[in-house]
């Protein structure tokens, strides 16, 4: 039984692309939060969500790990190194030592330490030339998983999130039915009666001609690749000035679901 779940982590775990009312994000771990918590008591469930987005590995750790060892929950999901690996030059297995060392440092101070893996890019065009990085990153965090105990949340393994359904207009993110998925899997990892199959097959698409293909990737190079490449060149993050959510209870998180289904 979990009593107490911390989320830490980047805008995956933030929730980017799941958005609930007043331009909060919703995301997998808040979901994921309540499976947890209709298994207990009313009242005797706390949730946290330290993740902030655009983090990077050192960040998380600086930031996120020490509150998370203050309030030593149950459970802690870390999901972290994603935004290092994807930076030019980046080496996942210096990036996994680091990952290693917050790990063990955690495993110390509280109940479980879920981690999780990088998505198979395959199908992402801004990120399918680094899937050797990101595989090599994974075989680290699952053997570092083994070493310490830690359940392992794959997210490469998932496959109903390549289609790009499970993904929002970024080509970054998830959308709202993607981090479902991802809950809906994170609470078979931990063993519990989900209400749904995140492996249930999407229903079948029409076929898409190559003009709307090609005016999709215009639209998407506009709105979103020609900004991220501009913060980068000016060494800025998507998480500069956004503060984490912190404490939810599962009621408002239903609310901020109910308000967006």
């Amino acid at each position: 039984m979990i009593g107490s779940y911390v989320a830490v982590g980047d805008s995956f775990t933030e929730g980017v692309g799941d958005p609930g009312p007043e331009g909060a994000f919703v995301g997998w771990a808040d979901r994921f939060a309540v499976l947890l918590a209709d298994r207990q008591p009313e009242g005797d469930f706390t949730y946290t969500n330290l993740a902030v987005r655009g983090k990077l590995l050192d960040q998380v750790i600086d930031d996120q790990l020490r509150r998370a060892k203050e309030l030593a929950p149950d459970l802690v999901s870390f999901c972290a190194g994603g935004n290092d690996i994807i930076r030019p030059g980046t080496d996942p297995d210096e990036v996994a030592e680091r990952f290693e060392r917050a790990v063990a440092d955690l495993t110390s101070a509280v109940g479980t330490v879920m981690v999780t893996t990088g998505f198979d890019t395959r199908g992402v065009p801004v990120l399918k030339h680094l899937r050797g990085k990101i595989a090599t990153y994974n075989g680290h965090v699952r053997a570092i998983a083994d070493r310490y105990g830690c359940p392992v949340l794959d997210l490469w393994s998932l496959k109903t999130v390549q289609d790009r359904r499970a993904w929002d207009g970024d080509r970054l993110h998830l959308s709202p039915e993607g981090h479902t998925r991802v809950a809906l899997r994170a609470g078979q990892v931990l063993g519990l009666d989900v209400p749904a199959d995140p492996d249930q097959p999407w229903p079948p698409l029409p076929p898409r001609g190559t003009l709307e293909v090609r005016r999709d990737d215009i639209h998407w190079a506009r709105e979103y690749l020609v900004p991220w490449i501009g913060r980068r060149l000016r060494g800025e993050s998507s998480g500069d000035h956004v503060a984490a959510k912190g404490s939810l209870s599962p009621d408002d998180i239903k609310m901020r679901i109910g308000t967006v289904a």
